[in-house]
């Protein structure tokens, strides 16, 4: 890998206050009881189980994972690094024969980078499940390492619920219907680089031609959302600088 081969800052729930808690702290506001703040705790974890993650912009936030696409004779397993930028909902995707912490790094290395630096813009952080090969010691684990050289955050999922990529797991189900699934009855694949080339096109057609349903899409194509918001995170970074 060319590039060589970070603190979570995603979702902390507020800590209880004893008794009750002002909205807006003052006057005649109206307050919460201790359960009522513990139901709203619960319906944030609770959204963050459905998939609903606070996200900003364009880099904010992007969320990887590892799809499992099957076996192929003669050629092995294979396995899948995708990646989904949360706001516009960009998806790239790169296949492997394992996963580990180097093809997870590879991924970011490949193609993830290389797309945000020539865009113009910085990928701030990035949400995984809690996988060997995306949680290890930081000295000794190649995504880790990269994380830190690149500068970004790392937010994993809540144990035992890596649902909570949600963006990730509907993407998985989507490539799968729409992609593997036909692409496996119509074609005898010899190799991964056939199949990723083949791959290529239809993310290529996710990206720019299928529309998307996202909350900041608003039924534009993926690419399309990227374009008409990433001035927000050029103007955050321009904010950030201003108040550093």
């Amino acid at each position: 890998m060319g590039r060589v081969l970070g603190s979570s800052r995603f979702g902390d729930v507020s800590k209880k206050n004893e008794g009750v808690r002002s909205v807006h702290g003052s006057g005649d506001s109206p307050v919460l009881t201790e359960s009522q703040v513990q139901a709203l705790e619960k319906r944030k974890l609770e959204k963050q189980v459905e998939g609903e993650i606070e996200t900003e912009h364009p880099g904010y936030l992007g969320c990887q994972d590892t799809y499992y696409v099957g076996t192929i004779k003669g050629v092995g397993r294979i396995y899948q690094q995708t990646f989904i930028d949360s706001y516009s909902k960009v998806a790239m995707a790169k296949l492997y024969d394992r996963k580990n912490a180097l093809v997870a790094a590879d991924m970011l290395n490949d193609k993830v980078i290389p797309w945000f630096e020539e865009e113009g813009i910085r990928l701030l952080r990035i949400l995984t499940d809690r996988g060997t090969e995306y949680c290890g010691n930081r000295e000794h684990h190649e995504f880790q390492l990269f994380l830190a050289l690149e500068d970004i955050d790392h937010s994993k999922t809540r144990a035992r619920h890596p649902q909570s990529n949600g963006i990730c797991e509907r993407f998985h189900r989507t490539i799968q219907d729409e992609f593997y699934a036909i692409a496996f009855r119509k074609k005898v694949y010899n190799s991964i680089e056939d199949l990723q080339k083949d791959l290529d096109q239809w993310i290529d057609s996710y990206n720019n031609e299928r529309t998307h349903q996202g909350k900041y899409c608003f039924g534009k194509t993926p690419f399309q959302t990227f374009l008409d918001t990433k001035e927000l995170a050029k103007n955050k970074y321009l904010d950030n600088l201003q108040f550093s």
